[in-house]
C-alpha cells in the first residue's frame, strides 16, 4: 500500500509542479495549498478534475473538503483511499457473477 501512496503522491507533485509552480518546486508534501498560494478556488476545481480523470476516480460535492484536497499528503491519501473503495467493491461485484 506503501508503494501505491508513494506513486499518486510522485504523480500529484508533478502535475502541481508544473500547473501550479510551472517548475518550481518549494513545497513538502504536508504543506496546504491554500495557505502557500499554491492554489485557490479555481484551483482546486483543476485539482478535482485532475484527480478523476488521472485516476478514474469520482469525487462526491460532499468530499471537497481541506482534508482531501489542501495537500499532496492528503490529495493522494483521498485518491488511495477511493481506489481502494472501489477496489474492494468490485471484488465484491466480481464475486457475485
Amino acid at each position: 500500500m506503501a508503494w501505491k501512496v508513494m506513486h499518486i503522491q510522485e504523480q500529484i507533485r508533478y502535475y502541481i509542479v508544473e500547473n501550479f509552480l510551472f517548475g518550481s518546486n518549494g513545497l513538502d508534501d504536508k504543506d496546504s495549498f491554500l495557505e502557500h498560494g499554491v492554489v485557490d478556488s479555481t484551483g482546486v476545481l483543476e485539482l478535482l478534475l485532475f484527480a478523476e480523470e488521472t485516476f478514474g476516480i469520482t469525487v462526491d460535492d460532499q468530499e471537497i473538503l481541506p482534508e482531501n484536497f489542501d495537500s499532496i499528503s492528503n490529495l493522494a491519501g483521498y485518491v488511495t483511499r477511493k481506489l481502494d473503495c472501489f477496489c474492494e467493491m468490485d471484488t465484491r461485484t466480481l464475486g457475485e457473477l
